[in-house]
């Protein structure tokens, strides 16, 4: 990370000086067990769905939609 901090190329500079700055977070990120990408996926899915049903069905299709996908 030091040797990114002093890099003549700007953006791996900018990058370096952002983890540095919200390192503490970066740490934790990497060295916990626990994460909450699944709860991400579900709700990336679940926003892909809506945006494709927008405006198509009434809501008994889109819940039947949602409860068969999950």
């Amino acid at each position: 990370m030091k040797r990114a901090v002093k890099s003549s190329i700007y953006p791996i500079q900018r990058f370096a000086l952002r983890l540095q700055s919200d390192y503490n977070s970066v740490k934790a990120g990497v060295t916990f067990s626990v994460s909450n990408g699944p709860v991400e996926g579900h709700i990336n899915r679940l926003k892909m769905l809506k945006r494709q049903m927008y405006g198509r069905a009434n809501l008994d299709l889109l819940s039947r939609r949602f409860l068969i996908k999950m």
